[in-house]
């Protein structure tokens, strides 16, 4: 099988692409290549994969053999929240909305029957009760409801071959190929890293489930291999045993790390705070959680340690396209 992935060379697009060549699948990578191509580097010349440098928004058809592909994951998006306005909801709209929804009308044309959109668990904004994949969206921020009008607009767009697939992913962390340190769990382990302090965004008392990339990974793969079961479905991906406060959730990294730490609250408090229940991906997919917080800390303050990761100014999202638009990159 052949499966498009855009973004492949991202975050979670770099482990993925690793995770399908092992699986026997075929890759085609589809990447603007705005954050370079550390992700998917060693990848290049490798059996089974292609590269296609295009941005989403402005992908030529043409470049791509449409007959070849079974399947498309769409993973391309400004992947974080902004809250500080420092990109532009415009931007916003046209990377994470427009091209998403380009992305699913190209595929729905070329007869692409799997499609599946990485949303994320931030479109349930704000609940103070336990949130599923029946919980109206409330997204409060850019991202989320950008992620939100494109889960509408695909359900919209639904027929009885085209049937989009929707995951609903919690805050990634661990290490891959293409690090970022915008992300909780890996920020802190940075922190710790740096300055023996863990930073911990306020109130504290806000809730955020989490999942490692790798399990992430292997979800996609998942609804890839089982698409009589993932078709035309919402899930979200974690698991119920990592909801944590943020600040349970700094002991959490510290203890896991083993090195002293304090702890120090910063920033405005974030409105954003749900608990997730990810059971329908078990109980539909079979789909269980292998790694958890401990793990992700240790092997990200590892691989700082020996070098193999560094916070370069690309492994923080909004400050790298901040940094696109005023060159008038992106």
């Amino acid at each position: 099988m052949a499966v498009l992935v855009t973004g492949c060379a991202g975050y979670i697009g770099s482990v993925l692409s690793r995770l399908l060549l092992e699986r026997g699948f075929e890759v085609l990578c589809v990447d603007g290549l705005y954050f370079g191509d550390v992700g998917i580097r060693e990848l290049r010349g490798e059996r089974g994969f292609t590269l296609i440098v295009e941005d989403v928004r402005r992908l030529d058809p043409l470049k791509v053999e449409w007959g070849r592909v079974e399947a498309v994951v769409d993973l391309a998006a400004i992947s974080q929240p902004d809250p500080l306005g420092r990109v532009g909801e415009d931007l916003f709209e046209d990377v994470n909305y427009r091209g998403a929804v380009r992305t699913a009308e190209l595929a729905k044309k070329h007869g692409v029957s799997h499609y599946l959109f990485a949303s994320t668990c931030s479109v349930y904004g704000y609940s103070e009760a336990v949130v599923d994949e029946s919980s109206p969206p409330n997204p409060l921020e850019s991202y989320a409801k950008m992620k939100a009008r494109v889960e509408a607009r695909l359900f919209e767009m639904r027929d009885a071959r085209f049937q989009p697939t929707v995951f609903r992913i919690a805050t990634v962390y661990g290490y891959s190929p293409k690090m970022r340190f915008d992300l909780v769990v890996n920020a802190m382990t940075l922190s710790l890293y740096k300055t023996g302090r863990i930073r911990v965004g306020r109130p504290g008392t806000q809730m955020r489930p989490v999942v490692h990339v790798r399990d992430v990974a292997q979800a996609f793969l998942l609804a890839l291999e089982k698409p009589e079961k993932s078709r035309g479905e919402i899930f979200n991906v974690g698991s119920n045993d990592q909801n944590f406060k943020i600040a349970d959730l700094a002991h959490a990294v510290g203890k896991a790390v083993g090195k002293p730490y304090e702890v120090e609250m910063y920033g405005e408090p974030d409105a954003r705070s749900y608990v997730v229940n990810f059971s329908k991906i078990e109980r539909v997919l079979g789909f269980t959680a292998k790694y958890d917080v401990a793990t992700g800390a240790r092997e990200v303050y590892k691989a700082l340690e020996e070098g193999l990761v560094r916070d370069e100014p690309w492994t923080f999202v909004i400050d790298w396209w901040a940094q696109l638009r005023a060159r008038g990159v992106a």
